[in-house]
């Protein structure tokens, strides 16, 4: 059985649902994206963790910071501790997609007590990300840039039509058709990114990955995440096409296993047995 929760910290309130019983497991969902992506999951999941899965701030029914520095991934990461605290969960597994992942990594920077094991999905470090720009990721990254432009013009253009601009962005990462994710899933995506506070503060987390995160990231390039990790990413996705996405990391962890599951961007909504399957036997190791 799912509960439903809502956690105040000093400014802001998490959404988040529990599920399951053993070991806690935090998962956290990427942009455009809200913790219901977990769902087709949970059944698998839930067997032997407690499985934990929040809205970041700015997404979902998490609250939405007007103030872009306050959508940056260490004040992300910070909401996230406190909330697993606030459940008695002293030290958790994590396991993030895309915003989730940084969220996660940069957890792990900033609270390396707090982590039994860390995952991330389809992401290379932000750091390596921007400094690393070619022609081509941009082009295929171009969201990174438009949104993180000045406050309100990608607001402005995304606002006359968010599920045009959204669904779009579902499909651009690589081998998604509207097919391969759940309809009812989609309808709380679309409730999410219509309101015009929600896309503000998405915007806000590109504008404070380049103004923020990047700063943050540069100053621990000489530090290695110490918990167990997994890399997973999309084998048919940009990330994989365009990059060595295992390389990227392997100077970051210290102990990392990695993986490539069936599909794009998106694979754990494609391919959620296998994105499980994988999950748990990660686990299953430590």
């Amino acid at each position: 059985m799912t509960t439903h929760h809502r956690f105040e910290t000093d400014n802001q309130i998490i959404a988040y649902e529990v599920a399951g019983n053993g070991p806690p497991l935090l998962l956290l969902h990427g942009f455009p994206q809200t913790r219901a992506m977990w769902r087709p999951l949970l059944p698998a999941l839930s067997e032997s963790h407690t499985i934990v899965t929040a809205d970041l701030r700015g997404y979902g029914d998490s609250s939405k910071p007007a103030d872009m520095p306050e959508m940056s991934f260490r004040c992300m990461a910070q909401d996230m501790v406190a909330s697993m605290a606030s459940l008695g969960f002293q030290k958790f597994h994590v396991a993030g997609h895309d915003r989730g992942g940084r969220t996660a990594h940069r957890m792990a920077l900033d609270h390396p007590d707090r982590l039994l094991s860390l995952t991330v999905m389809d992401i290379v470090p932000t750091e390596h990300l921007l400094t690393h720009m070619t022609t081509e990721i941009a082009n295929a990254y171009y969201h990174w840039f438009f949104l993180a432009q000045p406050y309100p013009f990608p607001e402005t253009m995304i606002g006359h039509d968010p599920d045009a601009y959204f669904e779009r962005c579902l499909l651009g990462f690589g081998k998604a058709t509207l097919a391969d994710f759940d309809p009812e899933l989609l309808e709380l995506y679309r409730k999410s990114w219509r309101d015009p506070d929600c896309i503000r503060s998405m915007c806000h987390d590109y504008r404070a990955a380049i103004h923020v995160d990047w700063d943050h990231d540069r100053q621990d390039l000489q530090r290695k995440v110490t918990c167990p990790s997994l890399v997973l990413y999309g084998q048919d996705g940009a990330m994989a096409r365009l990059m060595d996405v295992p390389a990227t990391w392997s100077d970051r962890l210290a102990d990392m296993q990695h993986a490539a599951i069936q599909g794009g961007h998106f694979f754990p909504d494609q391919s959620p047995k296998a994105t499980a399957d994988a999950l748990k036997a990660f686990l299953a190791s430590l």
